[in-house]
């Protein structure tokens, strides 16, 4: 969790294989999931998101080895980041125009 701006952006771009610029929310984690980056492009700047949790753990969704990244809805984010598990939440049927 020590990097800065431009150490986010080169994990993005080297090692996920993502331009940080092209819009994409990027996610940080740490060993112990008690701390977060979020890196986002916002037309002329970066923001970046912290937060350290005093006590518990975020739920990361599991996916595998071989993979560098996860795409998540704005939904399965907020429900990390509110403490919920992702396994256990039950989504209920919706309509889906492709797909």
């Amino acid at each position: 969790m020590r990097k800065s701006i431009d150490g986010l952006c080169g994990e993005a771009r080297d090692y996920m294989g993502h331009n940080p610029v092209e819009g994409s929310l990027f996610v940080f984690y740490n060993r112990t999931r008690d701390k977060l980056k979020m890196l986002f492009w916002d037309r002329d700047g970066y923001w970046v998101w912290y937060k350290r949790l005093e006590a518990g753990t975020f739920q990361m969704p599991l996916f595998d080895g071989t993979a560098t990244s996860v795409s998540l809805s704005g939904d399965e984010l907020h429900l990390i980041l509110s403490g919920i598990d992702l396994e256990s939440v039950k989504k209920r049927k919706r309509f889906q125009l492709y797909g």
